[in-house]
């Protein structure tokens, strides 16, 4: 995308729902290859820039969505832009709404064969009329990946679901993309399959309008702690680089107006 915008050592797409989804239409309906789209929250700004193919993969994504409220912030204030979150849980299901209406062909691969099943087995009664045509769960081991990706191209499936966790999927994707013959859209989704099969509970409505689902989800799970103790680092290192841009654009400033006054 032209319009990328750099949220410090990562990107994000400014895009909302609907051109989220929109995207997705054109890649299947006009795209030759696979199509990738990952989730970006501020857990990555750290850890995407420490693997040099993780950081890669990043880069050459198709579509990177505004998945945490910290990256929605970071884009307003770096960069002056209004951006609304696109939570990956929430555009997998619409994607989902979309391939119902559009007869799209759809594959689930990823979490434990309980939770696969279960999950598959809501989204179609959710979707009257989804072709879920195939499906595996995430323990398949490498040496039977080949049967794997002959049994997604036999189904010939428009759409891939990757359910394997951040940065396996995202992995796995740069490493099968080549091999996938009839994929036009690839989605890492992480633990999604998990609240669709009610293994999880998502934060209540007004926790996600409000942008507080991570602190929901901390509250609820503990040991998350670990991870999110990156924000308030993350924040700070976005003020600090905001003060830095103010700072050069006001020298820049003085130097243009003493240009002027001589």
């Amino acid at each position: 995308m032209n319009d990328r915008l750099d949220i410090l050592n990562i990107w994000v797409d400014p895009v909302n729902m609907d051109q989220a989804l929109a995207r997705v239409k054109q890649f299947i309906e006009q795209g030759e290859r696979p199509h990738s789209i990952f989730a970006v929250n501020p857990e990555k700004e750290f850890s995407i820039p420490k693997d040099p193919v993780l950081y890669e993969i990043f880069k050459t994504a198709d579509l990177l969505i505004p998945d945490g409220i910290g990256i929605v912030c970071a884009a307003r204030i770096l960069h002056g832009v209004r951006l609304s979150r696109v939570p990956g849980a929430d555009l997998m299901v619409k994607i989902c709404e979309l391939a119902a209406a559009e007869n799209y062909r759809i594959f689930i691969y990823g979490a434990n064969e309980e939770v696969n099943q279960a999950a598959s087995q809501a989204l179609v009664r959710r979707y009257p009329g989804l072709n879920i045509v195939g499906r595996s769960n995430g323990f398949v081991k490498d040496e039977n990946m080949p049967e794997l990706i002959a049994k997604i191209n036999a189904s010939r499936a428009q759409i891939l679901f990757l359910a394997l966790g951040s940065p396996k999927q995202e992995k796995w994707f740069a490493t099968y993309k080549d091999q996938l013959s009839s994929v036009r859209v690839c989605q890492g989704i992480g633990g999604t399959l998990d609240t669709i099969a009610g293994k999880v509970k998502r934060a209540p409505q007004l926790w996600q309008r409000c942008g507080a689902e991570w602190l929901y989800r901390l509250l609820k799970e503990p040991k998350r702690l670990k991870r999110q103790n990156v924000l308030p680092v993350f924040a700070a290192v976005v003020i600090f680089a905001k003060l830095i841009k103010l700072q050069a654009q006001t020298i820049l400033n003085l130097m243009e107006s003493d240009k002027v006054h001589r």
